[in-house]
């Protein structure tokens, strides 16, 4: 069986990680499978050709030539400008978010083309090896506080000289899934006062376990989580009643870290223009749900605004990819977890019934629907 990776950057400058780094290759190879790395795959992250050489793969020059061979190519991110070219019985395991691509999506698998979409990767104890989302949203909580950190103008930790006194910075998590926690984890090292808010009530111990202040707010519900564990897209009403619970905190906070975000829909808007208009001149939003919208009413999805009240509103895109290195290390252990799981010498085997696959095998829409 035969594995391929490209080089994504040169599709896109901002990503800047690889979908297998060296020692997840040697592990593959060790297994029987042939791994093939577009020539420059890894030098964004650090990883150079001769490392994939040494640990058993074959180099080749262009996108065309992994896709010529492999039986399974792995990537990123979709959708890929050389997705048209996939053949019938050819396997794409990538992050598709198929609520914005359904179209390019199904044209895939009407081709042939078998879909594992890693973002689909149930929340159990035994699939938790190959969770990317956990993986990437744990980079991301903790390069947002950096962010802030950067962009504040002033200092996170109180600090005591003989100028006086300066106070900690009062920073707000809103959502404590896997890049909220972390989130919170690496403003406290830093030393900022911290406050955080989920609208699942069972966040509300995690948090504490940080040591963070919890925020409750009553929205009406206690019905806010999946079966997954991710949040529920909630009732317009239930979203006024969330944005009034957090108007006083955001008001105060001198960095805000959004990360609520509901699974195959737009993420929720928590935060006002109107209560953006009340912060603190200075005060930073890093708002890490704008690849599905943004969080905030002036969000503009990869773009860093300043308001005329001075606020600063960062809304990054594939955060993960400014710490290229450990995020492929993590997304490249993920995968080839996967991979050591359900692939055999011959492939992938897709008549199973095991949860973690089922979960991942896209279907067509039309198929589905009859």
């Amino acid at each position: 069986m035969i594995v391929g990776i490209c080089a994504e950057h040169q599709w896109n400058p901002v990503e800047r990680r690889v979908a297998l780094v060296p020692d997840s290759v040697r592990r593959l190879v060790e297994k029987g499978f042939r791994v093939i790395v577009q020539a420059s795959a890894g030098t964004a992250a650090s990883y150079a050709d001769d490392d994939y050489t040494r640990a058993g793969a074959a180099v080749v020059p262009t996108a065309d030539d992994v896709l010529a061979s492999a039986d399974v190519l792995c990537t990123l991110t979709y959708p890929l400008p050389i997705a048209s070219q996939l053949r019938q019985g050819q396997v794409l395991i990538t992050l598709v978010q198929r609520w914005k691509h359904a179209q390019s999506v199904d044209e895939l698998l009407a081709k042939g083309v078998r879909i594992l979409a890693l973002e689909n990767i149930p929340r159990t104890s035994r699939a938790q090896a190959m969770d990317v989302l956990s993986s990437m949203a744990t980079v991301a909580g903790y390069r947002a506080v950096i962010l802030a950190a950067e962009r504040l103008p002033r200092f996170f930790p109180m600090l005591v000289s003989a100028a006086g006194t300066i106070p900690p910075a009062e920073c707000l998590v809103i959502g404590a899934g896997v890049a909220g926690l972390q989130a919170i984890a690496t403003a406290r090292r830093l030393g900022a006062q911290v406050s955080a808010y989920d609208v699942r009530p069972a966040a509300q111990e995690q948090i504490a376990s940080l040591g963070a202040r919890p925020i409750a707010i009553d929205i009406g519900t206690t019905e806010t989580e999946t079966a997954g564990g991710y949040a529920r897209q909630l009732a317009q009403e239930q979203l006024q009643r969330q944005r009034e619970g957090l108007a006083p905190y955001v008001a105060k906070a001198d960095i805000v870290i959004t990360t609520a975000a509901v699974p195959g829909t737009r993420a929720p808007l928590l935060i006002s223009r109107t209560m953006i208009a009340a912060m603190k001149p200075g005060a930073v939003i890093v708002d890490l749900a704008a690849e599905s919208g943004g969080n905030t009413e002036l969000t503009e999805p990869g773009c860093d605004i300043t308001t005329d009240e001075g606020v600063t509103i960062l809304a990054p895109l594939l955060l993960p990819a400014q710490l290229p290195q450990h995020a492929s290390v993590m997304f490249s252990r993920n995968l080839a977890n996967l991979l050591l799981l359900f692939a055999t010498r011959d492939g992938i085997v897709f008549h199973t019934d095991d949860e973690i696959l089922r979960a991942m095998l896209l279907e067509q829409t039309e198929a589905k629907d009859a």
